[in-house]
């Protein structure tokens, strides 16, 4: 707590210092259509120059823990014990490294109207503590579980219901549907777990990297500008109405975003960002847990569940974020971003590993057709003599 009200206090004494410099009239880093200046990494912000491409790359990394059961947080050493005599379990998780590089692409194709795509690889890493059972039986103090691959793959259409004016808005109001397919894997396995017959049995649900369902997304973004501060809100929705393949489904996701941004050079400005996130318990086990008895003592899908993290009911709660950063134009149409975030609050449905702290850096160019207003590839008519 002490660490998030340093990070808020030197936020705010840097907002207070720029208010009271003096300022100049900006049009922001990013397109004027877009609304001038956006976060990168809220999905849906911003609708490109009509007839021109935005792609944007990312690369994030997240830690996680302690355990949290609620509010209150939950240290590992207490959830270890005998799970057919205490309750507790055979091995539980100490901290969490998430590795996201994530990439998208969009393109207006009118005023109003953009397509959005993108996708991700995500790189996992858990420390895993045993018991004194699981100790003495493997020689081990525990492991660090591991498992890779491909998120979800997202389409999202955005279409602008509202604008103080097409070319360069400084109010405006824009819907977004999409849909979220399941190219993630829902199937990964242990490959390095000591105690024997557990490897290439089901690993739990936060080492997988989907949802594996067709998942509806539906938000709404508000973004408006006073040269040189810059507003937005985003909500998104996304819901999880239907199982996967292993016969459970993860819980409905809210998330709002409310960010201000102040422009105090050409080239770069300040933003910070409130990040509330709300996830729904999982609705079941998966099927290689009720059939096949993985994550549970013996392999008997009666008997106790050997971590935490196998139990569905320990997953989901919420979460409020604050987060700072910078971005950086070193050529036009390119902007540069790096963000910190950490939690202000969370109440989570546990015990469960809470976020510590996440650094994002996102890299965005814009690329005119030759359809685009902006378009300057075009060659001068012979005829000019030049």
């Amino acid at each position: 707590m002490k660490r998030v009200l340093s990070i808020f206090f030197l936020v705010l004494n840097l907002t207070v210092w720029f208010v009271q410099s003096p300022v100049e009239a900006y049009v922001g880093l990013c397109c004027a259509h877009c609304g001038g200046n956006m976060p990168m990494n809220i999905p849906g912000g911003g609708i490109p120059e009509t007839h021109e491409f935005r792609v944007k790359v990312g690369q994030n990394y997240m830690r996680m823990g302690p355990f949290r059961s609620g509010t209150t947080d939950v240290s590992t050493t207490s959830l270890l014990g005998v799970p057919t005599q205490d309750g507790k379990f055979v091995v539980a998780p100490s901290e969490m490294r998430m590795w996201m590089t994530m990439a998208s692409v969009a393109y207006s194709f009118t005023d109003r109207f953009a397509l959005m795509a993108m996708t991700g690889y995500r790189y996992n890493e858990m420390d895993m503590e045993f018991n004194a059972l699981a100790n003495a039986a493997t020689g081990s103090n525990g492991f660090t579980m591991k498992s890779d691959g491909m998120s979800d793959f997202k389409v999202m259409g955005k279409y602008r219901l509202f604008a103080d004016d097409d070319l360069a808005p400084t109010n405006q109001l824009s819907a977004i549907v999409g849909l979220s397919f399941p190219t993630g894997e829902v199937d990964s396995r242990f490959r390095n777990n000591p105690i024997p017959g557990v490897n290439d049995t089901l690993q739990p649900f936060r080492m997988q990297q989907g949802s594996g369902t067709y998942d509806p997304i539906l938000g709404l973004t508000f973004q408006t500008a006073k040269d040189p501060y810059w507003f937005g809100l985003n909500a998104i929705y996304t819901g999880r109405w239907m199982d996967n393949e292993q016969g459970y489904h993860q819980g409905q996701e809210a998330k709002v975003d409310a960010y201000a941004m102040y422009q105090f050079h050409p080239k770069a400005l300040l933003e910070i960002q409130l990040n509330f996130h709300h996830e729904g318990q999982y609705s079941n086990e998966p099927d290689a847990q009720r059939f096949e008895g993985a994550g549970h003592v013996g392999f008997n899908p009666a008997a106790p569940f050997t971590s935490p993290l196998f139990n569905p009911d320990f997953y989901g709660g919420t979460k409020l974020n604050i987060t700072g950063g910078f971005q950086y134009q070193p050529f036009d149409l390119q902007i540069v971003e790096l963000l910190v975030s950490t939690p202000i609050v969370q109440n989570l449905h546990g015990p469960q590993l809470s976020e510590d702290w996440r650094i994002m850096f996102n890299y965005y160019v814009e690329i005119p057709t030759k359809k685009s207003r902006r378009y300057v590839g075009t060659k001068a008519p012979k005829e000019l003599g030049f």
